[in-house]
């Protein structure tokens, strides 16, 4: 979530390092001037009401204890008076502030100074490229017919027993699953990361936490009985376990990584790009998380991209790196890198990781802070 501060200092500025991820944002950054303006006027009236209240208060019992009862019933009528305009100002407070968080959490973060202009994937700058291309036969399968010739992954069971984009992993479809589950995990360790096994349920704090709801809530799978999500990624839970927490600064870096099965609805995927396993609803992702100092960030970011780069390299995989440009952003990077393998078979870059930095964006949704030697 973007501060007040952010918007305030420099509104110009603010809307044009929107306008870099598509949104035309000076409309709402008008709306949260205003609102924030309203918010002081209402909170300075209602201060100033409430001192008068008090000193009229404190009036009565000195009238009273001088026998001054007439003049001191009509303290006691102003006082009534302040009492209900005290009232209605904090209810329009309450409004004001509702109003105002309302408008901020609606805009996106802002991209870093680095990140490519661009409107689509198309944009995007290749930032590093290895080729290590397998020989394959000629013609060779593309893997949702391999699954089938070997009976190692079953989309149509998955239909059955669930719907498009749920597959029945089988025999060495499911052991190849998981060895490579345990393997990123064994990587992710090795490096110094916390393993944590966090629910594949949240609730919407943890939702509106790490930037989901209410932005992504049409992509979530919604419990309503219990007002639920299904996690779309680990990074959700593992997130939001320091959420409303304050750590001391000698606990950075804060470094954590986990299994969980994701699931998006991706609403109107369709067509050759988003078959067999290259879209699904349910999939499995091993996701590392870092909290770092803000003078560190992204320090840390090159660091977890070195990371996720010496995996790839590790598979022995062709790739590619990507630094997103502000058109294919999320809602909450300031700054993404994606790793692309090549398939062969489909004669297309496939994406199989992301690595951002959020900046401060979802440490202020959080209410995640951390204590110096100052403050």
């Amino acid at each position: 979530m973007l501060t007040i501060k952010q918007i305030r200092d420099d509104k110009e500025a603010a809307a044009r390092k929107l306008a870099k991820k598509g949104v035309d944002a000076a409309p709402v950054i008008e709306k949260i001037i205003n609102f924030d303006d309203q918010r002081k006027a209402l909170q300075l009236e209602l201060d100033n009401t409430l001192a008068a209240q008090n000193k009229a208060a404190k009036e009565i019992g000195a009238l009273m204890g001088q026998g001054r009862r007439e003049e001191a019933e009509e303290r006691k009528r102003f006082v009534a008076d302040l009492k209900e305009k005290s009232s209605r100002l904090e209810a329009e407070l309450t409004d004001a502030r509702q109003e105002l968080q309302a408008a901020i959490v609606s805009l996106p973060n802002f991209p870093a100074e680095i990140v490519p202009e661009g409107k689509t994937a198309e944009d995007n700058l290749v930032v590093k490229l290895v080729e290590n291309y397998t020989a394959l036969p000629e013609n060779p399968l593309p893997h949702w017919e391999l699954a089938r010739k070997y009976d190692i992954i079953d989309f149509d069971l998955g239909v059955k027993l669930t719907g498009a984009g749920f597959p029945v992993y089988k025999g060495k479809g499911a052991r190849l699953q998981r060895a490579l589950i345990n393997f990123f995990l064994d990587c992710n360790t090795k490096a110094g990361y916390l393993e944590v096994e966090p629910p594949v349920m949240v609730n919407e704090a943890s939702g509106f936490g790490t930037g989901q709801l209410p932005d992504k809530e049409g992509q979530m799978y919604h419990a309503t009985a219990d007002n639920f999500y299904l996690v779309p990624t680990a990074e959700v839970p593992v997130t939001n376990i320091y959420r409303d927490v304050i750590l001391e600064k000698e606990d950075f870096p804060v470094k954590m990584t986990a299994y969980t099965p994701c699931f998006r609805r991706e609403a109107g995927s369709y067509g050759k790009d988003v078959r067999g396993l290259n879209r699904l609803h349910q999939f499995d992702k091993v996701e590392i998380v870092q909290l770092s100092l803000p003078e560190t960030s992204y320090e840390a970011l090159d660091g977890m991209v070195a990371h996720v780069e010496s995996i790839v390299k590790a598979l022995g995989l062709p790739y590619r790196i990507l630094r997103l440009c502000g058109g294919d952003m999320s809602f909450t990077s300031a700054l993404t890198y994606d790793f692309e393998v090549y398939s062969e078979a489909q004669k297309r870059w496939l994406e199989v990781s992301s690595v951002s930095n959020f900046e401060s964006f979802q440490a202020n949704r959080l209410k995640l802070r951390y204590r110096d030697e100052e403050k």
